[in-house]
């Protein structure tokens, strides 16, 4: 399989880089239909991966329990775009947002407006700890959970600083996530995971 990389080498082969901008464009005349299961990370389009029914669930059940803690504290986003930079628009499992007058119809939310994106992972969490850990760490998003459903563990990471969290924590059953974005937001780990 060829890689990106192994395409850049190639002096007359150059892959072509999108910007936020020309996806949304994309979308709006049809090229790629709304629900594409397309996301632009580094000007590039991903094609993400089926969502399985574990997967699902639990983004069900962590968008119920959140809507039941956070109330008026903020705006609960999911699977919808964040507006990073001009190649750059993930689309998280999760977002917990700044409360806005708009809900965002206006424009994505910015880093500066996202209090916790919530990634759920199982067949791609080299991919999520690697490249959109590090993504929304550069990027100044306070903090990232990533619940690792292979492993029945949830890691948080926080307090961002030169393209790094400086901050990291692995918890499995038994444990409690507390979010340092977000008033009284704690969830125990098995709640999360359904264990």
């Amino acid at each position: 399989m060829t890689t990106v990389v192994e395409l850049e080498k190639v002096s007359r082969i150059v892959p072509k880089r999108f910007r936020a901008e020309d996806f949304r464009k994309m979308t709006e005349v049809g090229i790629l239909p709304e629900e594409s299961g397309w996301e632009i990370i580094d000007g590039y389009l991903i094609d993400k991966i089926s969502i399985g029914s574990k997967h699902a669930g639990t983004v069900k059940k962590l968008n119920r329990k959140l809507s039941l803690i956070v109330a008026d504290k903020a705006i609960i986003s999911i699977q919808d775009p964040i507006h990073i930079d001009e190649y750059n628009e993930p689309e998280p499992d999760i977002a917990l947002l700044d409360p806005r007058r708009d809900f965002y119809a206006e424009s994505h939310p910015t880093p500066k407006e996202v209090l916790l994106l919530i990634k759920v992972s199982d067949s791609t969490i080299e991919y999520d700890r690697d490249i959109k850990k590090t993504l929304y760490a550069e990027a100044g998003i306070a903090e990232f959970w990533l619940v690792n459903l292979k492993e029945n563990t949830v890691e948080g990471y926080s307090s961002p600083k030169n393209g790094n969290y400086r901050l990291a924590e692995i918890l499995e059953s038994g444990e409690t996530i507390k979010a340092g974005t977000i008033e009284n937001l704690e969830l125990k780990i098995e709640e999360i995971l359904g264990l």
